[in-house]
């Protein structure tokens, strides 16, 4: 009689292990972390400071894989149609979870419903910056200047639909002003332009901008987020500028294909809070002018929700669409 308990009890523990959540075993290989823009850029180096140490907590390699194109679109389908086991995640931006329903016909993927939120990491603001010539050192004078030639001035941005495009776009709707849009293939090249004296200003994340900031060479005008950035801790927003609520911020978050286990999700939430809290990676992003924020996944999810209609109106407004 105790053989067949023995042997009773060997076989359940053998079906407990069986039948243990796929979470107690992961991750258990490497996991590759999809983000859509290029090598080199301020998304390939996030990646590279969130895995240094997320690697360390979970214990496994991180693999960054680079699937640039569509505003983020191509590394957004490559991840909604991943197996859903945690192995594949992506670093995602407002491009590619709001901004690309609006500006895609042909989107290829549902922000809603076809992704499991792990967390927001941080935003990242735009500044509004202008060639010293231009006669404005606040955004009220940038204003006046702007309606006192109406159509005659113009402002750059890393290309259309981005979201330095649209924060110049959303600032033309609220300020009741008349600006060109002038696309560039980057941020590089509209900096470029605004030095060299070719277009009078533009909308582009600050890390690039600070060195030519000191120098003089551009002038800060105001930044897009609702809050002042680490980067720029002088320069004030566009909402305490005379436009309240004025928020058109580039923000970055990492999601995983929808049906997701819980105790995966929770896995790598974990990982992430832990990493964001992380005062080398903090510094580290910092650096990079991400605010972090960090979130829960339900929080996440209704930030995606929120964040569609909003560019939406500022897509259709702007007349932007890429086929």
């Amino acid at each position: 009689m105790r053989g067949i308990v023995i042997l009773t009890a060997s076989v359940l523990g053998l079906l407990g292990a069986m039948l243990l959540p796929a979470a107690a075993q992961f991750p258990s290989k490497p996991i590759t972390l999809i983000i859509g823009f290029a090598p080199g850029g301020p998304s390939d180096v996030m990646a590279r400071i969130l895995t240094k140490r997320m690697e360390e907590i979970l214990k496994h390699p991180l693999i960054i894989e680079n699937r640039a194109g569509a505003g983020g679109g191509i590394a957004a389908t490559a991840v909604a149609r991943a197996t859903p086991d945690g192995y594949t995640i992506l670093l995602a931006t407002g491009s590619s979870l709001a901004i690309n329903v609006s500006l895609y016909k042909n989107l290829g993927y549902d922000p809603e419903k076809d992704f499991e939120p792990i967390s927001l990491i941080g935003v990242q603001t735009n500044v509004l910056y202008t060639h010293p010539s231009v006669p404005a050192n606040t955004l009220a004078e940038f204003v006046a200047h702007t309606k006192a030639n109406p159509g005659k001035v113009s402002f750059g941005s890393g290309g259309i639909g981005t979201p330095a495009h649209l924060a110049g776009e959303l600032l033309k709707i609220v300020a009741k002003i008349e600006m060109t849009h002038v696309p560039f293939r980057g941020t590089g090249p509209a900096l470029q332009s605004v030095i060299g004296g070719h277009v009078p200003a533009a909308f582009n994340p600050p890390s690039p901008l600070l060195p030519h900031i000191q120098s003089g060479s551009i002038r800060p005008i105001a930044i897009t987020t609702l809050q002042r950035t680490k980067a720029l801790p002088s320069t004030p927003t566009i909402a305490e500028s005379g436009f309240p609520g004025f928020d058109a911020a580039t923000w970055h978050a990492v999601v995983a294909p929808a049906g997701l286990p819980k105790d995966v999700i929770a896995t790598l939430h974990r990982a992430l809070h832990e990493t964001l809290q992380d005062p080398v990676t903090s510094k580290a992003l910092t650096d990079l002018g991400i605010d972090i924020v960090g979130s829960t996944p339900e929080a996440l999810r209704g930030y995606i929700k929120s964040e569609i209609p909003k560019w939406a109106q500022v897509v259709k407004a702007s007349g932007a669409k890429v086929e």
